[in-house]
């Protein structure tokens, strides 16, 4: 065999194929991400990948992130003028959306402190990390349009990470935000349409001179839809399964839908053993691992489980101290554990609906109730929902109401079994690893 060139390696591709070997343009990645909770773990599990496989990688975050990144191998940067967070403290918050008193209202303050007025700043401090070690692609969460303008500005190839379901227009896909299931007949379509709307003059259209402001501050000419800085993207790589997205169908060639990341985060990758040893169900209490005025919530749970026969692991994240909850008998309560190793124990998972948290249920066959507290967490829950693998109730629900649907819950077979299902589904669609298939295909060979 020839000597392969100085910017290619020959690379064992077992996480992409079990049987081949093939010839991988050594790479160099900048990925720009926040302290969004559960969006870095699923970004951090492709940049370890990438690292594992030989490429250059670097990451550009907010400085709590930095012990994780440096756990995956990757160089680190931290953010300096850009918004960040230094810690994962409630205190350190930036968005704050939990005071917001309606979803506009959470929808405002992350585009007024994060996503949009600030976007310039993101723009320029990965535009002058490409400067100081230029790269081959840069990867960026896709809810960083700053950094996807600075991306653009490098002239680098610019893949945009979703690490949840996708809130890009489809069709067949209800508007984001809302927890709606897809429309079924012409009235459904026409509120669809009518939501569509309604969102983009209200939401969208908003935040355009923000975005503008940054490209025009990095040499680059203005859009007409905030929604264009992701489409102008070379790949947006959606981190969950089509099917668990209802199906749909993108309205723009660069998307591709990779598959969730079920790999636990850095931070609770410590070993967990369970401390019963009876045969009684065991209930898994896993909320955001970010502060969203939870702990209430937290407390209703406990009391709602204590009277129950059954076993229950309350996860509060690293932003909230477990002191603050009352354990009881039936009842632990610590920071965290490694959900690999807490599901296939357990019978029932109470959350709030994150992604991360739904998906990794569903991969290990474990039904779901969910109390969705904003963000994404009722669009998650309409689909855990929709493939009959989960129930949902408001997170207002009173002690009563929340005991009441844990026992239904614990003892209904159908959603054992739509849970089991999309156990084996998820699993069939597990073939490769698109994501870095994805990214490599964007290296170009360099001196």
């Amino acid at each position: 065999m020839a000597a392969n060139p100085s910017w290619c390696k020959l690379i064992p591709f077992a996480t992409v194929s079990a049987h081949a070997e093939r010839a991988v343009k050594v790479g160099r990645f900048l990925f720009a991400m926040w302290e969004g909770g559960g969006t870095a773990p699923p970004e951090l599990a492709v940049a370890k990948r990438l690292v594992a496989r030989g490429h250059d990688v670097s990451v550009l975050g907010d400085p709590s992130l930095a012990e994780d990144v440096k756990s995956t191998g990757a160089a680190f940067m931290p953010w300096r003028a850009a918004p960040h967070r230094t810690t994962r403290t409630a205190e350190s918050e930036i968005i704050r959306d939990w005071a917001a008193l309606t979803p506009l209202g959470a929808f405002a303050r992350a585009r007024d402190r994060h996503a949009f007025r600030p976007a310039h700043l993101f723009a320029r401090e990965v535009r002058e990390a490409f400067e100081t070690h230029p790269v081959d692609v840069v990867v960026a969460d896709a809810m960083l349009f700053g950094a996807l303008v600075g991306a653009e500005a490098t002239r680098a190839a610019v893949v945009a990470l979703l690490p949840m379901t996708s809130f890009l227009p489809a069709a067949g896909r209800p508007p984001s935000g809302m927890g709606l299931t897809p429309a079924s007949r012409a009235l459904g379509r026409l509120r669809d349409r009518a939501l569509y709307t309604l969102g983009d003059a209200i939401l969208w259209r908003p935040c355009l001179p923000w975005l503008n402001l940054a490209r025009e501050r990095v040499g680059l000419g203005p859009l007409k839809h905030p929604l264009d800085q992701l489409r102008r993207a070379d790949r947006v790589l959606v981190q969950t399964s089509p099917w668990f997205d209802f199906d749909a169908l993108p309205v723009h060639g660069n998307v591709c839908y990779v598959g969730p990341e079920l790999e636990d985060p850095p931070w609770a990758a410590d070993p967990w053993t369970s401390p019963w040893d009876d045969a009684l169900p065991m209930v898994l209490v896993a909320f955001s691992t970010t502060f969203m005025g939870q702990t209430a919530l937290l407390e209703k749970i406990i009391r709602a489980v204590t009277p129950l026969d059954v076993r229950v692991l309350v996860t509060v994240g690293p932003a909230i101290d477990p002191r603050a909850l009352c354990a009881h008998p039936n009842v632990m309560v610590c920071a965290s554990a490694p959900h690999s190793a807490v599901l296939p124990r357990a019978s029932l998972v109470v959350t709030h609906g994150g992604h991360g948290t739904v998906i990794r249920a569903l991969a290990h066959g474990v039904p779901l109730l969910c109390l969705p507290m904003g963000r994404d967490q009722s669009d998650n829950a309409a689909r855990a929902v929709a493939i009959g693998a989960a129930t949902s109730l408001s997170h207002r629900s009173n002690v009563g109401q929340i005991r009441q649907a844990i026992a239904r819950s614990l003892a209904d077979p159908k959603l054992r079994s739509a849970a089991r299902h999309a156990r084996a589904k998820l699993a069939s669609e597990r073939v490769g690893d698109p994501a870095i298939a994805e990214l490599e295909s964007l290296v170009t060979p360099h001196a």
